[in-house]
C-alpha cells in the first residue's frame, strides 16, 4: 500500500489487524488469569507488530484522505463516508472496523485491571517477606512492641 487510492482500501486490512490484536489480548488475558508469566512475556512482540501493523495503516489510510481532500483523522473518514459515491458497504465496514477497536480497546482496559491486580498482591507478598505482614509495622519485634519504623510510602495529594 505505497500509492494512496481511496481511504477505503486499507480497511480489509484494518480489519484483519484489529482481529489479529483482539486475539493477542484474549491470549494475554489468559495468560494473567493464569499467572503465566512466560505467557504473557511471549506475547509483548507479537502485540508490538500488531500494533505497529494498525498504526501504519491508519497513517496510510489518513494520506489517503488528505489526497482526498479530507481531514487527515478519524473525524475526516466519517466527513468522506458522508460524501455522495462512498458505497454502502464501505460505510458499513468502517463502523465494523470502529466496533472491533472498541472490543479490543475493552480487552486492553480489562488487561490492564488484571495486572494492577496482580502488582498488588506482588507488592503485598513483598511486604509479608520483608516486614511480615502486608502493613509491615504490626509484627512484635524481640522487646515484645510492634515495630515503629514506617517503610511505606506517603503519598501527598
Amino acid at each position: 500500500m505505497n500509492s494512496f487510492g481511496s481511504p477505503a482500501d486499507s480497511l480489509s486490512h484494518e480489519h484483519e489487524a484489529v482481529r489479529q490484536l483482539t486475539q493477542l489480548l484474549q491470549q494475554e488475558q489468559e495468560h494473567l488469569i493464569a499467572a503465566d508469566i512466560d505467557g504473557i512475556a511471549s506475547l509483548t512482540e507479537p502485540k508490538a507488530k500488531a500494533a505497529t501493523r494498525m498504526a501504519e495503516l491508519a497513517a496510510w489510510r489518513h494520506n489517503a484522505l488528505a489526497a482526498a481532500g479530507c481531514e487527515a483523522s478519524e473525524n475526516g473518514m466519517k466527513a468522506w463516508l458522508a460524501t455522495s459515491g462512498v458505497s454502502k458497504t464501505t460505510s458499513q465496514s468502517w463502523h465494523e472496523l470502529i466496533e472491533l477497536a472498541k472490543v479490543a480497546k475493552e480487552i486492553n482496559r480489562v488487561n490492564g485491571t488484571l495486572i494492577g491486580k496482580q502488582m498488588v498482591r506482588n507488592q503485598n507478598m513483598l511486604n509479608i517477606l520483608q516486614h511480615g505482614s502486608v502493613q509491615g509495622d504490626h509484627v512484635y519485634g524481640p522487646n515484645g512492641q510492634t515495630g515503629g519504623k514506617s517503610v511505606g510510602r506517603h503519598i501527598i495529594a
